[in-house]
């Protein structure tokens, strides 16, 4: 079986900063490849602001470029927008591949906001990165309290053992302090170049348009 990394998130625009999680996660985990999941629409974001799935996707291109990294909208063909919907289907789609579900601990800390974050845990692994300013507050998460007794070891995620799950690993990491918001706040038109791109979906081979 492949392991397979999925970094979910709406990618308003992808940066370095995924890109250097993605390639962490990989070389920590023994993954195979990461696909990075560009959300139709986040149900925890605002739509306000939020360029189209297609800038997304090739901004996340771009930045994956030369890498063992997928960037896919599949969440758009299976009709899925929650995070547990999309695990299951993928789980069923690709039984040849072990998933495991990657999130900072910024995430983390808002996981029990998540629908069935619980289903989540029960689906498919789940590695967190650390944050700076969000460690504490995702270590005293509701969602943490309950996910602490099943914490083990990154080496846990072997294809064998990650059959037991709920199952989480914490990976230490110093993240490049680049987000999205200001990016967008440096070039609020960035989507503009994009805009007569035709792009191809990375897992389905699919046109996004």
């Amino acid at each position: 079986m492949l392991a397979t990394g999925l970094l979910g998130g709406s990618f308003n625009p992808a940066h370095r900063g995924h890109r250097q999680i993605s390639l962490a996660a990989i070389d920590r985990l023994g993954l195979g490849e990461v696909w990075w999941l560009v959300s139709p629409g986040n149900p925890l974001k605002p739509a306000e602001g939020m360029a189209s799935l297609s800038a997304r996707v090739s901004s996340a291109r771009e930045a994956a470029r030369r890498s063992p990294i997928r960037v896919t909208a599949i969440e758009r063909q299976l009709g899925t927008r929650f995070t547990v919907d999309t695990l299951r289907a993928l789980v069923r789609r690709y039984p040849r591949r072990r998933f495991v579900w990657i999130m900072g601990a910024d995430n983390l800390a808002q996981f029990h906001l998540w629908k069935d974050w619980r289903a989540i845990a029960r689906t498919v692994p789940i590695a967190v990165f650390a944050r700076p300013g969000y460690e504490a507050k995702a270590m005293a998460s509701p969602a943490m309290a309950w996910l602490r007794r099943y914490r083990a070891a990154p080496s846990a995620l072997s294809e064998r053992r990650a059959q037991s799950l709920p199952l989480i690993v914490w990976l230490r990491f110093d993240p490049d302090p680049i987000s999205a918001t200001a990016l967008r706040r440096e070039d609020p038109r960035w989507a503009d170049r994009y805009a007569s791109l035709a792009v191809r979906d990375g897992v389905t081979g699919k046109a996004i348009g």
